[in-house]
């Protein structure tokens, strides 16, 4: 070890370390420049579970698998299944709304703690596509499968084939087709995709992303949501991260992927999802107030943080036994 450094660590140690909100601060020998490495004091939550939107049974769902010691995968997979099936939810699963030619086609992804990834895009008749996408982590050499080929290798492991088309959805086409008018709705039914992350009592962390994609898309539309870094993105070293609402503009910053390095930096989850939202609305000439994003995040500790570019984003957080839905904080207060 070199004198300098040794010297560091030294008046580090004899000083005392410094406190700043949540965290410490101490400087890092292998440094030259007094680097700052962030240390957590807090004592690690655990389980946990956050997901975006209004999802308590789905949140629920995975919050009792944690609690009876099963793992972080598996709770997001069976959380996300539970809206996937709600036939309410016009923009997740079964029920979802559909393409312009009045097809429904569905997204997901899955991330488990050893950084391994599954995901499909474009799927037909297959409902549980979060399922479907772990099967592609976990039985193929692939981390992508899409249309045909996705739900072909649904059937192979013996997913049902339904339709997908619900009554509701079909009559909310045909009106859509009288103008044929295409715009994405800032908060549609209050409730776009489901994100969702978990930490397990062991401390892994796991996340899952399912949706229907935008109502009345393009044929072959794909959006941020089975995108690794995009609409999902977990490192189980430094935290999870998982976006929602229009997923061109996530896309256009990883923005996923980008909250989780910022956590890696040491900014906290709320100051990193702050950071993901800035870098959308202060790009020159964007014109954000017709479209929405909102982000969740956790780091290992079970910090979280939550943030959109409009108001009444809100998500679920399962933590020290409470299901809670709460109203994110957000950009655009004008």
């Amino acid at each position: 070890m070199k004198r300098r450094n040794f010297i560091k660590k030294a008046s580090a140690t004899s000083l005392g370390i410094v406190a700043v909100s949540s965290t410490l601060m101490s400087f890092d020998e292998k440094s030259e420049d007094k680097k700052a490495v962030i240390l957590s004091t807090l004592k690690p939550i655990r389980p946990l579970v956050i997901a975006t939107w209004n999802t308590p049974l789905a949140v629920e769902t995975a919050a009792k698998i944690l609690q009876n010691g099963g793992s972080a995968l598996d709770a997001v997979e069976q959380g996300c299944i539970i809206e996937e099936a709600n036939e309410k939810n016009q923009t997740v699963g079964k029920g979802g709304l559909p393409d312009r030619d009045g097809d429904v086609t569905l997204d997901a992804c899955i991330m488990d703690n050893k950084g391994d990834y599954g995901s499909v895009l474009g799927v037909k008749n297959i409902t549980h596509v979060i399922s479907l996408a772990r099967k592609v982590m976990e039985d193929t050499p692939h981390v992508m499968l899409v249309g045909e080929g996705a739900e072909k290798f649904a059937y192979e492991k013996g997913f049902k084939k339904e339709n997908l088309l619900t009554e509701s959805s079909k009559k909310a086409w045909e009106n859509w087709k009288i103008k044929s008018e295409y715009k994405p709705i800032i908060n549609i039914e209050n409730h776009d995709t489901i994100g969702m992350l978990a930490i397990d009592k062991k401390g892994s962390i796991s996340g899952a992303c399912t949706t229907s994609g935008l109502a009345f898309k393009m044929a072959g539309r794909i959006g941020d949501s089975p995108i690794i870094g995009g609409g999902l993105f977990v490192d189980n070293e430094i935290g999870g991260a998982s976006a929602t609402g229009l997923g061109e503009e996530v896309l256009k910053t990883v923005g996923s992927f980008l909250i989780v390095e910022l956590m890696r930096q040491g900014k906290s989850p709320q100051e990193a999802c702050e950071e993901a939202i800035g870098r959308i609305v202060n790009k020159p000439g964007k014109d954000f107030k017709n479209f929405q994003v909102g982000y969740i995040a956790v780091n290992k500790q079970g910090e979280t943080g939550a943030y959109s570019i409009h108001e009444w984003f809100s998500y679920n957080l399962f933590k020290d036994g409470e299901n809670k839905n709460i109203k994110s904080d957000y950009f655009n207060k004008a």
